[in-house]
């Protein structure tokens, strides 16, 4: 069955990464037809917009996206497109899972767990002002409405890939009434859910304490959405790094797809990124897209280029030197 996707290249590195996804996707047989659509920076040359309302349009007609990553300035200038398209799009649900890879090692073994973060609302709801020269604030939003949805959305996700337990960190005992709504709104869910899934809440300063100590005790996280955004990144780090980790964002009806690694631009253009993060999102894409098969087949020639550990085919970042393309040709050989 042939599929339309919207595919995002991005800023900086993203073209390449984005690139390689697609003929990797290609190569496995999947018959896609691609819409290619402007984001990002480089949007802005065409669009003046750094998320085009025609972008906007086609993905929520579509349905799905795959997306490179975009630059976004520190301190100044326009807000972050991640943000805006979520907001736009209704993207609540971040789903980030993180597992060993073979062939790179790291402190940790057995590390499979699925970071689930709420993408709409906390301190990302970008209400900000300056009170008084020198004096800002940011207000965090927190509403029922969110904390339930993503709370449903975990336990969900829990009970369809079979995971057990599903833990909440928070900072409840300092910020009562937003992290404490999320607490509450997730426990009346886990109700509805007792029997079949488990349910732990840990602080969150004890939460990354106990991650760092003994990954493998954690199944589905499940945060709010500034905890998400940090917690996800420090658990790739037990893995190999933001290269190795696959992302995805759910709304009702639509989905985006991308590598939750930054743009580098420092090295775009150049050949020297490693495409795998934004292939491992690809097939994350393909399973919501019911391509089990060629998921399974890509999964198993990424795994197999790891395993081998060829210098010549892993890319600088785990342990190689290969290029963008190099990296790209070996999996697919492995596809044939």
């Amino acid at each position: 069955m042939a599929h339309t996707v919207c595919l995002l290249p991005g800023d900086g590195i993203g073209p390449e990464v984005v690139g390689a996804t697609k003929r990797v996707i290609e190569a496995a047989g999947v018959d896609i037809e691609w819409v290619s659509l402007p984001i990002g920076e480089t949007a802005i040359e065409f669009c003046g917009s750094v998320l085009p309302e025609r972008t906007i349009a086609a993905i929520a007609g579509h349905g799905i996206a795959l997306k490179g990553p975009v630059t976004t300035p520190i301190g100044r200038g326009h807000t972050s497109v991640n943000v805006q398209l979520r907001k736009r799009l209704k993207l609540f649900a971040a789903v980030r899972p993180v597992r060993n890879l073979p062939g790179i090692k790291t402190r940790f073994d057995n590390v499979d767990m699925v970071i689930i973060r709420e993408n709409t609302e906390g301190l990302y709801s970008g209400i900000e002002n300056e009170i008084i020269p020198g004096v800002a604030q940011s207000l965090k939003i927190a509403t029922e409405e969110a904390c339930t949805r993503i709370a449903r959305f975990a336990f969900d996700y829990a009970v369809s890939r079979e995971r057990q337990k599903v833990t909440v960190f928070h900072k409840a005992n300092i910020m009562k009434m937003s992290d404490g709504l999320f607490l509450r709104c997730t426990q009346k869910v886990h109700r509805d859910y007792d029997g079949r899934v488990t349910y732990d809440q840990l602080i969150i300063d004890n939460g990354c304490m106990q991650m760092v100590r003994d990954p493998s005790r954690f199944d589905i996280l499940l945060l709010e959405n500034l905890y998400g955004d940090i917690v996800s990144d420090m658990a790739a780090g037990l893995v190999g790094g933001l290269g190795v980790v696959p992302g995805a964002n759910f709304g009702v009806g639509c989905a985006v797809f991308e590598p939750v690694h930054g743009s580098a631009p420092d090295i775009a253009r150049k050949g020297l990124a490693n495409p795998l993060a934004c292939i491992m999102s690809g097939v994350m894409m393909l399973r919501h897209m019911g391509e089990n098969q060629a998921a399974d087949r890509i999964r198993d020639a990424y795994d197999a280029v790891l395993t081998e550990g060829d210098p010549a085919h892993l890319t600088a970042d785990i342990g190689g030197r290969a290029t963008t393309d190099q990296f790209t040709e070996a999996l697919i050989r492995k596809l044939t």
